[in-house]
């Protein structure tokens, strides 16, 4: 599948580069519209006669791209599902008019008590939630889902307590108090075939014979199994909407996606350093040959792993770069004995490129994409791409 998100990229910055001083993360709603589309051809596989629905996570900010800036692109899947109140706030107050789901929802009269928040789904995982949502009496019959705590062993009821917080809220529902009520699962480890078909079979036996909507599928479950994940009624995917892979040896754009963050940032400076001398806090690394360091406005500070295996790569012209040294709070550094065009204001791409996809980066670095996206500092600023 073509992807034209590198192009878009580099035509933006090439005429920005000159200004650029310090690292930014563009954002291509575009390529959210495009990944959106291409999980419902996935979930289209089977010829069914209604593909699941989905909802876009947007929680963590859009995983650190923003919302306001994602939005443009989120606003084509079926729903929207976010942590807290405050954040379906914000997604009414961008125009969004469908279904929200609120994933952890502070349940109080007052909070709950407001028109724009509907049509609001609710994920209940406690007792206490229980409680308040039975003792509530809103002019608005929100939807429910009962979430069973799995494999995973976070929020969430038991095999014992689901079935009685399951009755309990059928009984809202008849009352005319809720909506809607399903069952919904939070997988523990969707990337492994053979695990996450005994988290499916055991959830399915647990809910036979208790009638509802079922949201069970991730993205990883989604991409490894789509005919699978097409038998639900509700997907949430998180990951894959930005255009990254959650399943081991395998790029976004391996599976078709198209990335929506690319992170840049200017080269300041240009020096050499001569064979033997030291780079680096730590002076981890020591010049072999002369070797011409370029001096990046990117590090730990703005959310650059610091802890990256020796080996990681930038794109700088074109072409790749090694780093070398330690990652510093505001500064890498980079050999660019190979790319002696290279001088200041040059713009290097640190992820979010077929050439370099954060995936990349996320293992080199032991850590996961989702972990790079949201760990990036107010510092960052993000620009929003057409």
């Amino acid at each position: 599948m073509p992807d034209d998100t590198s192009t878009c990229v580099d035509h933006e910055n090439a005429n920005a580069s000159s200004s650029l001083a310090s690292p930014v993360a563009l954002i291509n709603a575009r390529a959210i519209k495009h990944n959106i589309a291409r999980l419902r051809q996935l979930l289209a596989c089977d010829q069914r006669a209604r593909a699941p629905r989905i909802w876009a996570v947007a929680k963590a900010d859009a995983y650190g791209h923003t919302l306001e800036h994602a939005y443009p692109g989120l606003c084509h899947a079926d729903g929207l599902a976010v942590l807290t109140l405050h954040e379906v706030r914000r997604c009414r107050a961008l125009g969004w008019a469908g279904p929200i789901l609120a994933m952890s929802p502070q349940l109080t009269h007052a909070a709950l008590n407001d028109p724009c928040l509907y049509p609001l789904h609710l994920i209940i995982d406690h007792d206490e939630q229980l409680a308040q949502l039975a003792s509530l009496n809103l002019p608005f019959a929100p939807h429910a889902w009962v979430r069973f705590r799995g494999r995973l062993s976070h929020a969430g009821f038991d095999h014992v307590s689901y079935r009685a917080a399951y009755a309990l809220l059928h009984a809202a529902l008849q009352e005319g108090r809720l909506a809607g009520l399903g069952h919904l699962q939070h997988y523990a480890d969707a990337e492994d075939a053979g695990q996450l078909q005994q988290e499916r079979q055991a959830f399915q036996a647990l809910i036979a014979g208790m009638p509802g909507p079922v949201c069970t599928e991730n993205s990883a479950a989604l991409l490894s199994d789509p005919a699978a994940a097409a038998a639900t009624d509700w997907v949430r995917s998180g990951i894959a909407l930005y255009g990254i892979s959650p399943l081991h040896g395998l790029s976004g754009h391996d599976l078709g996606l198209r990335p929506a963050m690319v992170l840049q940032a200017p080269v300041y400076g240009v020096h050499m350093l001569q064979a033997g001398e030291f780079l680096g806090y730590h002076s981890l690394f020591q010049a072999t040959r002369e070797t011409r360091v370029g001096l990046v406005r990117c590090g730990y500070a703005d959310g650059y792993p610091r802890g990256l295996t020796a080996g990681c790569e930038v794109m700088v012209g074109g072409r790749k770069a090694t780093i070398i040294g330690r990652v510093s709070m505001d500064t890498l550094t980079i050999d660019l004995s190979d790319h002696p065009e290279i001088g200041p204001n040059a713009i290097v791409t640190m992820w979010g490129t077929s050439e370099l996809p954060i995936e990349t980066v996320a293992s080199q670095a032991s850590t996961i994409p989702a972990q790079l996206c949201t760990a990036l500092t107010e510092r960052v600023p993000r620009v929003a791409i057409a």
